[in-house]
C-alpha cells in the first residue's frame, strides 16, 4: 500500500497464503493478471482485490441461481443482442491471451458481463464460450460453472470458443459530406445504404 517497496523490514510483505484464504485463489490470481502490463511495477491494493472479488461474484449470479443451477434465463433460443459484443469478446481476449496482455483481456470480459446483465435472454453457447474465456484467468470458477451448465469433462479439454467475422463488421458507418470540398456535415447511416437513400440522407 501507499506505494511502498514490500520488505520485511516495513512489515508490509504480503503472504498469498492469507489472500487465497480470505479472497480465494480466483480472485488473487484474476487481480494480479489485471494489475497492469507483466512488465510493470504496479502498486498492491487491496481495493483492487475487492473489485476483482466483486466481478466475480457478479459473474456467478448472472449464471447460478438460489438454488446453485444454471439461471431460467439462460437458453438455447439466440436473439441476437449479445451476437456482437460475443464475438468482440472472443476475438479480443483470444489475442490478449496470446500476446500475454491479460489485463486487457479481463476487461473485455468485464464489459462482456455488464452487456450481458442488460437482456433478459442469454443464450447458452455465448454463456459456455464466456466461461471458457474465463477460465485461464478463473480455473476454479471456471470448472465449476463448466460443471452447472451441464458439461461433463474439464473445461481445458473442450475445443476454444470462435468469433464470426462477419459479427464484428460495424451495423453503421459514418458518411461525409461535402459541398465544394468542404466538410458540412457527417452523419451515420446504414452500412447497406443505396446511393439513393443516400443522396436523400444529404439533402435531409
Amino acid at each position: 500500500e501507499n506505494n511502498e517497496k514490500m520488505s520485511k523490514s516495513r512489515g508490509n510483505v504480503v503472504n498469498p497464503d492469507d489472500v487465497v484464504e480470505t479472497y480465494g485463489a480466483d480472485t488473487l490470481r484474476m487481480y494480479e493478471m489485471f494489475m497492469g502490463p507483466l512488465d510493470a511495477s504496479i502498486a498492491w491494493s487491496e481495493n483492487g482485490l475487492e473489485g476483482s472479488r466483486k466481478f466475480l461474484d457478479r459473474v456467478w449470479r448472472l449464471i447460478v441461481d438460489e438454488n446453485n443451477k444454471m439461471r431460467d434465463r439462460i437458453t438455447t433460443l439466440n436473439d441476437g443482442k449479445l451476437d456482437k459484443v460475443y464475438h468482440q469478446t472472443v476475438k479480443k481476449v483470444t489475442e490478449d491471451y496470446e500476446n500475454l496482455h491479460f489485463n486487457t483481456a479481463i476487461s473485455q470480459l468485464m464489459v462482456f458481463i455488464n452487456e450481458a446483465y442488460k437482456v433478459d435472454a442469454l443464450p447458452y453457447e455465448y454463456i459456455e464460450g464466456f466461461v471458457q474465456l474465463l477460465a485461464p484467468i478463473a480455473p476454479h470458477m471456471g470448472e465449476e460453472l463448466w460443471a452447472i451448465l451441464g458439461n461433463d469433462g474439464g473445461i481445458s479439454y473442450a475445443p476454444w470458443p470462435t468469433y464470426d467475422e462477419a459479427a464484428l463488421v460495424e451495423d453503421e458507418v459514418e458518411v461525409v459530406f461535402q459541398v465544394n470540398g468542404k466538410v458540412r456535415a457527417k452523419s451515420n447511416v446504414p452500412r447497406d445504404l443505396g446511393k439513393d437513400e443516400l443522396e436523400k440522407a444529404a439533402l435531409a
